[in-house]
């Protein structure tokens, strides 16, 4: 996997679970072929969505060998590498390697929130871990640590394999920050959905995305619509889109990307403690948003 992999939409993509609360191999390919089908370009497992941090080592290893074997050589499957420790994370990192993924999102060490020269080693340590194709996660809103433009910018002169950043810090600014200092060395992903058309406008080429799980013909349509300009089309399908990928970037977005699912008829919204379904007002509120959109679907 090269950089010139790094575009278009790559879904985070949900783990199912069956009534027992094992995972379900068999909807999880389907789903990711279907997916695929829609026009996306590659799936990144493991992430924050895919509630990869409540799964067994041995239960990544099965979701990621599940999905390079749904996917073929359609595209890449990336996982996503996240622990508490950075010898967890090279392991992990590894792992995914042996799985036969093709790329790896690398993200800071959860809980523990350390100096610069701590975060730059961890990430160094799992990037050097293996030849994989990597993408640096900047998420400071969910996980305390902010990559700033010139942490991104270190990395990427230290790791040639460091071929793009997936940008979730809320800030449309970051996208030309990062490409003033770099130019074209790394591909720009958009990392929350309801960011994407002023991602795109602002230099990205790519999005990492939550809604694409129960939507992905109407994912795929709006990025490339962004893609290709302003234009009344690409207004109406935002407009209509944007209750919906709002539900992306709340706390429960998790519990509300898969209710979607739900109600989209690919998935159930069963998620893995400590998450528990929603329950009473949020999941009334959640579901007349939901609802009031798939009655208008494009």
């Amino acid at each position: 996997m090269q950089q010139s992999d790094w575009h278009g939409v790559f879904p985070a993509i949900t783990t199912p679970f069956n009534e027992d609360g094992s995972i379900d191999h068999t909807f999880l390919a389907a789903h990711a072929s279907w997916m695929i089908d829609a026009g996306c370009r590659g799936v990144v497992a493991l992430g924050s969505l895919g509630e990869g941090g409540c799964l067994e080592p041995d239960e990544r290893n099965a979701v990621l060998k599940t999905l390079v074997v749904a996917v073929g050589n359609r595209v890449p499957v990336i996982a996503g590498i996240a622990a508490l420790s950075t010898a967890q994370a090279v392991t992990f990192a590894n792992d995914a390697r042996d799985c036969g993924c093709r790329g790896l999102m690398v993200l800071p060490p959860y809980v523990y929130r350390g100096r610069w020269e701590e975060t730059r080693a961890h990430f160094s340590a799992v990037i050097s871990a293996t030849p994989l194709s990597c993408t640096l996660y900047n998420n400071p809103i969910a996980y305390g640590t902010d990559l700033l433009p010139e942490h991104i910018a270190d990395l990427a002169a230290l790791h040639t394999n460091v071929h793009a950043v997936k940008e979730s810090s809320a800030d449309v600014r970051r996208f030309p920050a990062i490409r003033y200092i770099l130019g074209p060395r790394l591909a720009l992903f958009v990392g929350v959905d309801d960011l994407i058309v002023e991602g795109v406008a602002a230099g990205a080429i790519g999005w990492v995305a939550g809604l694409v799980n129960a939507l992905p013909a109407e994912s795929v349509s709006l990025f490339d619509l962004a893609a290709r300009g302003h234009s009344d089309e690409l207004d109406r399908l935002y407009k209509w889109f944007l209750p919906l990928l709002r539900l992306d970037v709340v706390s429960d977005f998790v519990h509300l990307i898969k209710l979607a699912q739900q109600e989209a008829g690919m998935g159930t919204e069963r998620v893995r403690p400590p998450r528990l379904t929603l329950t009473g007002e949020p999941r009334k509120v959640a579901l007349q948003t939901i609802r009031v959109a798939m009655k208008s679907r494009p």
